[in-house]
């Protein structure tokens, strides 16, 4: 079990979801359903497809958020930990909705399940309201980093801070796969700025896509690199019930940290750096400004072969061959060459006079062994 932390008072910070999903600050959350039916979400990821091969077992993945609602019959936690001093419980029921969508166990009796089902779920409670603290936020993100978290998702933007690089660097340090929402459109302009810790080096942001996988006009287009779904979406809430109609990039996050797990699961050679480039490979593809590497594609981001992970490897040296095994040369006996040599000068020799005599003996018999005119005929 985590330890308790206590709280340390710093800057503000938000929650990514979409304006209209403002949470009480009271611990009085909306409440819940007690019946969900299937969103798009379920049917455009199909990650049941996945399942024969890995339903994220041996990942560990931190959801740094309100808190869970472990008493929801969907949710199984791991591990828990209050870092604001107040309570385990979600007031919020934006944790609770986080975790269901990364590991909600599936039910023969209902149509919602989570993405890696069978990881084990860390809740780290970061706040208690829409507002939280980044100086805890830092050190949320350091706490999943040292129960050996395998994947953090971090549905909540802050604005740059050194403490909150300084704790992303310490997790990418330690092999963790980081998946951050991109935050959501403040401005009435439809403009926003970069959102922490989405925007550092090394993390994984997500923005929100529609069901048709274009980008959600309330997605920031900041420093994406895929998509998840992110509006008209079903998860589990605080009070063993269900919410629909749920948006923001906050929960297109947790998509793709279950992903990410189911990744992990699959190819536990991958670092985080590999695992989050073969997600963005595998994605659907771009479709427009602020969509990164498109939606998220669970199947092949599980299966593809890449040809970049196919690393050829020298064969080992082999072992030097014992003296034993290595025979000197003889040296040679000179008497034995030298009488070697004179053998086959004699066999020339004798080859030599050979061919001699049967050139000259025909010519001999035929002259009958007289001496020819050395001037040659003459006349009488």
């Amino acid at each position: 079990m985590i330890g308790r932390v206590l709280l340390a008072s710093a800057l503000a910070l938000q929650f990514a979801t979409a304006p209209a999903q403002a949470a009480p600050e009271r611990c009085e959350p909306e409440r819940a359903s007690p019946s969900v039916a299937e969103s798009w979400a379920q049917k455009r990821l199909d990650v049941k497809r996945v399942w024969p091969l890995t339903m994220g077992q041996g990942v560990t993945v931190a959801v740094i958020d309100s808190g869970v609602d472990e008493t929801h019959p969907q949710i199984r936690l791991a591990g828990k930990a209050d870092l604001t001093n107040t309570s385990l419980r979600d007031c919020v029921g934006h944790g609770t909705a986080v975790a269901g969508i990364i590991a909600g166990q599936p039910r023969a009796d209902l149509p919602f399940y989570g993405v890696a089902p069978a990881v084990r779920l860390l809740s780290i409670k970061q706040t208690t309201t829409s507002l939280g603290d980044v100086s805890l936020l830092a050190k949320a993100i350091r706490t999943a980093a040292d129960e050996n978290a395998d994947v953090i998702n971090v549905s909540i933007e802050a604005h740059d801070q050194p403490e909150l690089k300084s704790a992303v660097e310490y997790a990418l340090g330690r092999d963790i796969v980081i998946v951050a929402a991109a935050g959501n459109v403040k401005n009435d302009d439809g403009s926003s700025g970069p959102a922490y810790p989405a925007a550092y080096d090394g993390v994984l942001s997500v923005g929100s896509a529609t069901p048709n996988g274009g980008r959600s006009t309330f997605s920031n287009p900041n420093a994406v690199a895929v998509l998840g779904p992110g509006e008209s979406l079903s998860s589990t809430w605080t009070g063993r019930g269900y919410r629909a109609k749920l948006e923001g990039t906050s929960y297109a996050a947790p998509y793709v940290a279950g992903v990410a797990a189911l990744v992990r699961s699959r190819h536990p050679q991958l670092d985080q750096l590999r695992v989050r480039r073969r997600i963005a490979l595998t994605a659907d593809g771009a479709s427009g400004a602020g969509t990164g590497a498109g939606m998220v594609n669970p199947l092949l981001a599980v299966t593809a072969v890449l040809p970049s992970e196919q690393v050829a490897v020298a064969p080992p040296v082999p072992e030097p061959l014992p003296a034993s095994a290595v025979h000197k040369v003889t040296p040679p006996d000179q008497r034995s060459v030298e009488v070697a040599t004179a053998v086959a000068a004699g066999g020339l020799s004798l080859a030599g006079v050979a061919i001699v005599a049967w050139i000259f003996l025909p010519m001999g018999r035929r002259r009958g062994w007289r001496a020819g005119s050395p001037g040659g005929s003459s006349a009488n």
